[in-house]
């Protein structure tokens, strides 16, 4: 039997190899850039943009802002620096609600409490009575029976101190925020005054209510901003 006139049309390897090494055709005019082309913009872009941003004023939020409104403003909450903007009362309230999450697992997110257990906030006489009574709780914990809008409650172990886990300034906040949600109305308590408690007394342990009867309508003294806080403000204690 004679050889193959192309030995190389059986070779199967030898064809797919060649198959490989061919590249795709383009289409006319459309040859790839060259790499000393696309070097080139990359330099002007480069230029470009170090000359725009001095022209542009450049690059800040206030100025680069993609939320902002044709007015220049700012529409997500709290965007721009609203809470700049916010009067002393709606700014504690405003980071007294965030502050109160601590404060909800007891006495529930409508301040309802739970009967028996834990002691509604919403309309309660410590909430809305004297504001040296409030602050000496919240510093300090509470402990033992406590009767509140009529009910009597006991919780186990009572109600702990945030003195030591809380700023004044968040402290004030968040009482605030209690003396003013779920239908309370009553002024606002300021940083100051809770400070002015916590200089003052020097407690190591929880309170119970009998200790705290004397506080029950004594008001911190101390200047409470203008603005919704304020106008029930109540005489501070001689």
């Amino acid at each position: 039997m004679s050889a193959p006139a192309h030995p190389d049309s059986t070779d199967l390897d030898r064809l797919h190899s060649a198959v490989k090494r061919e590249k795709e055709d383009l289409a006319p005019q459309s040859q790839p850039a060259p790499l000393w082309a696309m070097f080139l913009l990359m330099i002007v872009a480069i230029i470009a943009g170090g000359q725009l941003g001095p022209m542009t004023g450049g690059w800040s939020f206030n100025v680069s802002n993609p939320f902002a409104a044709a007015n220049g403003g700012d529409p997500r909450p709290g965007g721009a620096g609203a809470g700049d903007a916010l009067d002393p009362f709606a700014l504690a309230m405003k980071k007294g609600a965030s502050g109160y999450s601590v404060c909800g697992g007891c006495h529930q997110g409508n301040g309802g409490g739970l009967p028996g257990q834990f002691p509604p906030l919403a309309g309660s006489e410590y909430v809305l009575g004297g504001t040296e009574r409030l602050v000496r709780i919240v510093q300090h914990g509470l402990t033992g029976p406590v009767t509140v809008k009529g009910q009597g409650f006991n919780t186990p172990g009572g109600m702990q101190a945030f003195g030591a886990a809380m700023s004044s300034q968040d402290l004030a906040n968040v009482l605030t925020y209690i003396r003013n949600s779920w239908g309370n109305e009553a002024t606002m308590i300021t940083k100051e005054m809770v400070q002015k408690v916590r200089d003052e007394e020097k407690r190591a342990s929880q309170w119970t209510a009998a200790e705290l009867e004397p506080f029950a309508e004594k008001n911190i003294p101390g200047e409470i901003p203008a603005g919704p806080g304020a106008t029930a403000a109540a005489p501070a204690a001689k």
